[in-house]
């Protein structure tokens, strides 16, 4: 009957991937075989990861990112992503609950997984976001926040920590649900851009 890596996905994986995330038995299955095809051992590399991220941002430099971005997801530490924790980066990163994504988000910055994040770590993650950002796109930027240490120190400045300051996840969890401007700061936001090219043709 060949083995799992070849079968359907199994039984225990389907119900907690159902249970996790919003996806149907059906689309979790499709997913599965592309999958595959993709990566025939049933794991995503670091570089994989990579090359996926390039082909969604094609104008960009997304690696330093997506490496950040494929470390937060590598539950288990073993350098590679299997289709559980896969999968659960693709719901989180696109429509988890907001306390999920917030999770998610201190794991992210939390670059050397010490459980609290400090300043130069939410630079080295805002300098990765930047390298996503286009030179065009970055001139639409407000002032206090068009250089990785610009944002970097607008972010700090909204949480009211001082330059060698700590935050555990509780505050950074509590600071953003108190204050949305943060979470826009955080994130990579393409569509801020699209907005602004909205107002232009206004």
């Amino acid at each position: 009957m060949g083995n799992s890596k070849s079968g359907a996905l199994s039984k225990e994986i389907l119900e907690e991937l159902q249970l996790n995330t919003k996806f149907t038995q059906e689309e979790l299955c499709t997913w599965y075989q592309s999958f595959l095809k993709e990566c025939p051992t049933g794991r995503i590399s670091k570089q994989q990861f990579e090359g996926i991220y390039s082909k969604f941002f094609p104008d960009a430099d997304p690696k330093a990112y997506a490496r950040h971005v494929f470390r937060s997801f590598d539950a288990n530490n073993d350098g590679t992503l299997d289709f559980k924790e896969y999968m659960i980066a693709l719901h989180m990163t696109s429509s988890g609950k907001t306390n999920q994504k917030l999770e998610w988000a201190f794991s992210l910055y939390d670059v050397d997984g010490n459980g609290t994040i400090n300043k130069l770590e939410v630079l080295e993650i805002i300098t990765a976001i930047f390298k996503m950002i286009t030179t065009e796109d970055q001139k639409h930027l407000p002032e206090d926040e068009n250089t990785p240490d610009r944002r970097t120190n607008k972010i700090w400045d909204f949480f009211g920590k001082k330059d060698n300051d700590k935050l555990t996840e509780g505050e950074f969890i509590q600071g953003i649900m108190n204050n949305k401007e943060i979470l826009r700061l955080i994130q990579f936001e393409p569509q801020k851009v699209k907005e602004k090219l909205k107002e232009k043709k206004h």
